[in-house]
């Protein structure tokens, strides 16, 4: 029988939703503490493949998701691309700068990208070999505008300004970046799925502070683009994306860009998004994270809510941003067990 979460992604409605987690294989996880305390720094356990594949196989036999999505950074593609790269001890990323079109044009091929990410395209082919037969694989990347906001500030920002002061003053140079790093990710996922991943999910964190115009160019035609090019390289093969708090512009935009499913974030509610979004197809979401921190009876009518929204049509069951580091894990198994016991459909 073919795998639950790629029957939603091909447009199938199921007695109860497939179930996996943004970010499952975290810091919420003592199990994971311990591996990253192993590695000795953050980059070092994206780097190395078997600590890497075993922090995405452990949500996996904690719960039994029916996915598990690599273990890796949205950043890595960018360092691949040059600029040095960095973790901050309880700071976050912190990325040498790409604001000039000289630094962009300085930038390596994307052909170049490979020997760095070949350890990340190892962990996906451990997983592939690991997973349960029942666990879809799940690769991913950040969308260009998301990895731009982090190149050109060279960390991350509420507001994505120094992004947005870029794109205003110098498009040229902004647009420049946005088409590396959209050719560069294309490369990134097709070698993605020929290690193994069976989806891959595009990851626009940011999309939300784009408006208009600069949504359609720089979020939902990347978007096309990669998915385009993927299509191609790899046909059947389904795609996310993730265009967060995106508000109106989850309308359409799976037909726009070609996605198989659109992941909606929790600032709309589930209802909308099954009027607006699930028309057009699968979608993934959408229960608020700071539920999986407070659990009790809020985090069962809030799973269950979501759960009924979306009854109607193809739907992945999912956070509407990723778990955080205060997480309870008791609450994890709570909304599981939830899902698949209220998820019957009449």
């Amino acid at each position: 029988m073919t795998k639950t979460i790629l029957r939603a992604l091909a447009g199938e409605t199921l007695p109860t939703p497939p179930i996996w987690m943004m970010r499952q294989a975290g810091r919420y996880l003592p199990e994971y503490r311990a591996t990253r305390a192993q590695a000795g720094d953050f980059l070092s356990l994206c780097y190395t493949p078997d600590l890497a594949a075993e922090v995405t196989l452990q949500p996996i036999r904690r719960y039994g998701f029916d996915a598990a999505i690599l273990f890796a950074d949205i950043l890595l593609l960018p360092q691949a691309l040059g600029p040095k790269l960095w973790f901050a001890e309880g700071e976050g990323p912190r990325m040498e700068t790409t604001t000039t079109m000289e630094q962009v044009r300085a930038l390596k091929p994307k052909g170049a990208i490979h020997d760095t990410l070949a350890p990340v395209y190892e962990t996906v082919r451990i997983l592939a070999r690991e997973l349960p037969s029942e666990t879809t694989l799940i690769g991913f990347a950040g969308a260009p505008w998301t990895v731009a906001t982090y190149m050109i500030a060279g960390r991350g920002s509420k507001d994505q300004g120094a992004a947005h002061a870029l794109k205003n003053t110098d498009r040229a140079t902004f647009a420049a970046l946005i088409d590396i790093i959209t050719e560069a990710t294309v490369d990134y996922l097709s070698e993605q799925i020929k290690a193994g991943a069976e989806v891959v999910k595009l990851f626009d964190s940011w999309a939300g502070s784009l408006k208009g115009d600069d949504f359609t160019d720089f979020a939902l035609k990347p978007a096309a683009r990669i998915i385009a090019a993927l299509k191609a390289r790899h046909p059947g093969v389904p795609i996310i994306a993730f265009p967060r708090e995106a508000g109106n512009g989850y309308i359409g935009f799976a037909k726009a860009t070609g996605a198989d499913c659109v992941a909606i974030d929790n600032s709309v509610t589930p209802e909308w998004a099954a009027a607006n979004v699930q028309k057009d197809g699968c979608v993934q979401g959408n229960l608020a994270p700071e539920h999986m921190v407070t659990g009790g009876e809020a985090l069962v009518q809030a799973t269950r809510h979501v759960v009924s929204a979306f009854r109607g049509g193809p739907h992945i069951f999912n956070l509407g941003h990723g778990i955080t580091p205060d997480a309870n894990p008791d609450n994890v198994a709570l909304m599981i067990e939830t899902v698949r016991a209220g998820g019957s459909r009449p």
